[in-house]
């Protein structure tokens, strides 16, 4: 117990802790430290302090030697690598040749060059990042809107989080203990179908409003042949990961580090030299601890909600009511939106699944579905106010164009993603027929 205050009642315990940990995070405490000490001092009021030193001391090693976490700093050196290597202005240039003739289509050309690069890179900033310093400033050059230049990017930026190699479906894999090869599979087509109705959009808006996304002239098919050499590596790097994983001849860790070496041969054709590789090892190694970090605090607060009875009577309650399963599901969905008002991504998936998916599996939905599902809402959350990550890394990259203006400019991308999420629950299929055919 805490200071002599003792609680019979474990789930109250739990209730209270929860409590604070929302607090904690509303007036801004970093999810990693909230959750590590929140969830230590629960362990202490429930166990004791030899109990909760014997759980907490454990947690460090026990994760970060677990195997499936290491396809993480393999996904996310792909991704750094490509872009120093200078992958992604060619595939924006590629894009920009095939797709540039459509009503906004520098936009739609950044959306699909996102989506490439996406499939090379696990991080959605790094993505938002890389396309506000290639894409911005030539939509800018023909004189496209400013918020619509920097909402697109930022949108954009979110397809990191579900067209593999992803770090938050690797995470949610490893939380429920879910195949990672599976599930990667399973964000293909729910990531293809994301990009798709943001270009639709787009070409809407831009055909309602031209002057906000002006036509560029149209490239010649040779042009647009001579293009595509440049952008050859990212379908290298794609099909090789896709076909070791899908092929079931490696692991998506052996998969990984394949397709990192890859990249690796191909920055260095390339000309990529001793400092390029520096950088990209360095953002890896700096990224890939900040996950891992996160990781710990998290899984210290799960370890007390272990205890505390929480999930289980959160699953009886849910299961319990007396509603059809989708609109419970529509509820919880709900709930993640605006808890994406004050969480970053991997935090939120972090500290609710825990609590959420054993209620969710016990209402009958699918494993994998659900989070596709929910990796689509944590995309939400990268451009919702106040938080939204991807907002503020597109404004840092363009200081001319203002967080105000880049958090209006997403205003399409947020209905774009509510028709993603409905397509999603209506078709399930949409997500398992990849996975379904692998186990096949």
């Amino acid at each position: 117990m805490i200071l002599g205050i003792g609680f019979e009642n474990p789930l109250l315990v739990g209730i209270i802790a929860l409590t604070l940990l929302l607090v904690l995070v509303i007036f801004g405490v970093r999810v990693v430290f909230a959750a590590a000490v929140v969830g230590l001092l629960g362990l202490i009021e429930l166990l004791g302090w030899s109990g909760a030193a014997g759980i907490v001391g454990t947690v460090p090693h026990s994760k970060s030697s677990t195997y499936a976490l290491s396809v993480l700093p393999m996904f996310i050196f792909i991704g750094f690598l490509a872009f120093h290597a200078g992958m992604t202005g060619q595939l924006f240039n590629a894009a920009r040749k095939w797709l540039g003739w459509l009503p906004g289509g520098l936009a739609v050309a950044t959306v699909f060059a996102t989506a490439g690069f996406a499939a090379i890179s696990g991080a959605s900033t790094a993505t938002s990042a890389v396309f506000a310093r290639v894409a911005i400033p030539e939509m800018l050059r023909y004189g496209y809107d400013k918020k619509l230049a920097a909402g697109v990017v930022a949108a954009g930026g979110t397809l990191a989080t579900l067209i593999p190699p992803s770090a938050i479906i690797v995470i949610y894999a490893i939380i429920v203990e879910e195949s990672v090869g599976r599930l990667l599979l399973a964000g293909f087509l729910p990531g293809l179908v994301s990009a798709l109705i943001y270009a639709a959009i787009i070409v809407f808006w831009a055909m309602m409003r031209p002057e906000q996304a002006p036509a560029v002239e149209p490239s010649t098919w040779k042009e647009r042949f001579a293009s595509l050499p440049g952008v050859s590596p990212v379908f290298l790097v794609v099909l090789i990961i896709i076909t070791a994983i899908y092929g079931g001849w490696a692991t998506p860790t052996e998969a990984g580090a394949l397709g990192a070496a890859v990249v690796f041969v191909l920055a260095l054709l390339r000309g990529a030299g001793f400092k390029t590789i520096k950088s990209s090892l360095m953002e890896s190694a700096k990224l890939t601890a900040m996950i891992f970090a996160l990781i710990w605090g998290v899984l210290i607060f799960v370890r007390f909600l272990g205890f505390s009875g929480v999930p289980e009577a959160f699953t009886s309650w849910v299961v319990g009511l007396d509603m059809p399963p989708m609109v419970i599901m529509i509820c919880i969905l709900l709930a993640y939106a605006v808890l994406g008002m004050f969480m970053d991504a991997i935090g939120m998936l972090l500290l609710t699944l825990p609590v959420v998916y054993p209620a969710v599996i016990a209402l009958g939905f699918d494993s994998i579905w659900f989070g596709i599902i929910v990796v689509k809402m944590a995309e939400v959350c990268l451009i919702t106010p106040p938080i939204g990550l991807n907002c503020f890394v597109v404004n840092a990259v363009q200081p001319s164009i203002s967080l105000p203006q880049v958090f209006r400019g997403i205003a399409l991308f947020f209905i774009a993603d509510v028709l993603t999420i409905i397509a999603l629950l209506a078709f399930p299929e949409i997500v398992t027929i990849l996975p379904d055919l692998l186990s096949n």
